[in-house]
């Protein structure tokens, strides 16, 4: 096994720190770290000369991140492609579930499908990569909706009724207020029926690096295998396929 340089991983753990932070003391990293002062002393003054730490005079002398984390960020974020690596996530969670996955994003009021893995069951439901849906009628979208400001959210609904794609769906637009309400809430959101009689989905938040929703996954099934005790264990794993995807987009989990 090679040999992890400890120099290497304290650098690291210094520049982690200000992931939460925008300026600390010399004296904050060496007590968050438990490192000696002397230790820190040198780790900061190799970061400062290759600027990746910036000191700002003050008492204490302060430290901010400096440009070359910006553009090593910048670079992996040019390399992220959504639909590559949605498509790896979607295919673990429909190994797991056995039941179609799907990836979307949001396109004015509907959702687009960007990625579907689907199940090997003999019965399943129709859906495909590119196919266009009204939000609110889908889990996906749902979870989409609820990730929009309130503005943002008032320009992508009509004046009057929502369009139905099944009795199920909701077509007032108070009820889907609602509705994304309790999506906030629950983290999830569930498709009773509303884009295809014959289907449910559950769904939860993809997002990116800055915390926003920027897709949504969702595991689908025929109603005849939505049991109870399924749709709890769909509910877990897509909320975990969905975390393990933000994950990826450079997404952190608040402490």
């Amino acid at each position: 096994m090679p040999r992890v340089v400890p120099a290497v991983i304290r650098a690291l753990d210094v520049l982690e720190l200000f992931l939460d932070r925008p300026h600390l003391s010399a004296r904050e990293i060496a007590e968050r770290l438990g490192l000696p002062r002397t230790t820190v002393h040198e780790l900061l003054v190799t970061l400062v000369a290759r600027s990746y730490l910036i000191s700002m005079p003050g008492q204490p002398v302060q430290f901010r991140l400096g440009m070359p984390v910006f553009q090593l960020g910048a670079a992996f974020a040019g390399q992220l492609d959504l639909v590559r690596e949605a498509q790896e996530v979607a295919h673990d969670v429909a190994a797991a579930c056995d039941e179609a996955v799907h990836v979307a994003v949001l396109d004015g009021a509907d959702v687009i499908y960007l990625v579907k893995v689907d199940s090997t069951h003999p019965v399943r439901m129709v859906s495909a990569v590119g196919r266009r849906l009204p939000a609110h009628c889908t889990a996906v979208g749902k979870v989409l909706l609820s990730g929009l400001d309130p503005i943002d959210l008032d320009t992508r609904l009509p004046d009057g009724d929502l369009p139905g794609m099944t009795p199920d769906s909701i077509t007032d637009v108070g009820k889907l207020r609602d509705e994304l309400d309790r999506v906030r809430l629950a983290g999830v959101a569930v498709d009773d029926g509303e884009s295809d009689s014959a289907v449910r989905c559950v769904g939860a938040p993809v997002r990116d690096h800055t915390g926003r929703i920027t897709a949504a996954m969702s595991v689908s099934a025929p109603i005849i295998r939505w049991l109870p005790a399924a749709h709890t264990e769909w509910t877990r794993l897509v909320s975990e396929g969905a975390a393990a995807l933000s994950a990826r987009l450079g997404y952190r989990t608040p402490a």
